[in-house]
């Protein structure tokens, strides 16, 4: 959880925007902001929403205390009357969105924020910060656990990324079906299954191997996994079998030729007795890296820097537009960005997941300033994590991982059989809007 006021992770400009329409009077004009990306990275067919939960953990700490509201003055961020109006800063509005763990599509809207202008604008930053990162660790970990199948896969990036960003992956790659993580203050936090043995400086610290292998065992037991690569992969093993006996938990390899080691390593593991010693991979892999492994007889994965840097799409590429506020009638009116390139759909969303008779999906359903018509199998996709200000406490902290983890979990198994394979294609069901000008 946040330790600290969030209210400053944020862009300079977003308060200058404050402070400008606090002195034109358009600041407390009813807005509607939408979080939603407009594309899927190259070759990705689906995304995976995740950041959610945080981000109302984040909303209960968004606040401008003292030392805050000092720097904002001594830098001259703001002039005194925005400072004036930051000093009692608390959201009062209403956010929904998809729950996280949920499939999305580009211009899925993912996140609705509805409250004055001022209250969306300030939160901007802090909503896209962590949709963007952690969405597109959840999306990279989903493709990764599809190559995967039935074999676990352990998240271990924490020395890749930034201290705070490796929570937030760990969270996320869990929420996309990922067993464990090695992260500890992931499991702190959220609850999260860790695990962990031994590096390399552990075998290269003692006199030999055997003594390594042999310390570990009599700390651990014999279920323990240990590191058969730091010197001759062969040795290692047999040393190994040699101290922990047939018991043996899981030998993990780092190195090489995975699939030819993977193979000629179960063949001797079995030629000495250990059956049920598993085999466990790491060393760089990513999505494409564990599809080449599914023939060669690994029990689980390792993955690190592919994972906690979105294998190749470090971000959702998620935007945060206005799309509808009142105007000096007091009406609201639909607005919308027609940039080149960076087009938005104005008006107020209501997404519907439309499934077939044997609860496939087919197709995104977007209606604009109204829920779209469905039929009796199809599935309202927003729901509502804030109240007049009231954040439902049920998407947060452990609880929150889990019900994401259910989420996802029951949305993968709606999309189409072609979802999880790792070809480039169009997204697996289309996006279309209702209601559209």
């Amino acid at each position: 959880m946040w330790q600290q006021p969030t209210s400053l992770f944020t862009d300079h400009y977003e308060l200058t925007m404050l402070q400008a329409s606090l002195h034109s009077g358009a600041a407390h004009r009813p807005s509607v902001f939408e979080a939603f990306a407009r594309r899927l990275p190259e070759g990705r067919r689906y995304g995976v929403l995740a950041g959610t939960g945080r981000i109302l953990e984040g909303l209960k700490e968004f606040r401008f205390g003292e030392e805050q509201l000092r720097f904002l003055s001594d830098t001259k961020v703001v002039d005194a009357t925005t400072i004036k109006y930051l000093e009692n800063f608390s959201f009062s509005g209403n956010i929904y969105g998809y729950a996280e763990g949920e499939i999305y599509f580009p211009y899925s809207p993912v996140m609705i924020v509805e409250s004055t202008f001022a209250e969306a604008c300030v939160l901007e930053t802090f909503v896209l910060s962590a949709l963007n990162h952690d969405s597109a660790i959840a999306s990279a970990a989903s493709r990764m656990i599809a190559a995967a199948g039935t074999r676990p896969c352990i998240e271990m990036g924490s020395r890749r990324t930034h201290e705070e960003s490796a929570v937030a992956a760990a969270r996320a790659a869990i929420i996309a079906g990922f067993d464990s993580t090695s992260n500890l203050e992931g499991g702190h936090r959220y609850g999260l299954k860790t695990v962990g043995t031994a590096a390399h400086s552990f075998t290269l610290l003692h006199d030999s191997e055997r003594a390594a292998f042999q310390a570990q065992v009599d700390s651990m037991g014999v279920g323990t996994a240990l590191l058969v690569d730091t010197y001759d992969v062969e040795q290692g093993v047999r040393t190994a079998v040699e101290v922990a006996g047939s018991e043996l938990g899981a030998v993990r390899l780092d190195s090489g030729d995975l699939v030819e080691q993977a193979r000629w390593v179960r063949t001797l593991l079995d030629d000495l007795g250990n059956e049920n010693t598993r085999i466990m991979v790491t060393s760089d892999l990513d999505e494409y890296a564990i599809a080449s492994l599914q023939s060669a007889p690994v029990d689980s994965y390792g993955v690190g820097t592919s994972l906690v840097t979105g294998s190749g799409h470090p971000t959702a590429s998620m935007v945060y537009k206005l799309v509808s506020r009142h105007n000096d009638a007091g009406e609201f009116v639909d607005v919308a960005k027609a940039a080149k390139n960076k087009v938005s759909v104005g008006g107020r969303k209501y997404a519907v997941r439309q499934l077939d008779e044997r609860g496939r999906a087919t197709e995104e359903l977007i209606g604009i300033g109204e829920i779209p018509e469905t039929d009796a199998n199809d599935r309202l996709l927003l729901e509502q994590f804030v109240v007049n200000g009231e954040i439902n406490t049920d998407f947060t902290a452990a609880s929150g991982v889990r019900r994401a983890v259910k989420r996802h979990r029951d949305s993968i198994k709606e999309m189409p059989g072609t979802s999880r394979r790792l070809q480039r294609g169009e997204p697996v069901i289309p996006t279309r809007f209702i209601n559209e000008d």
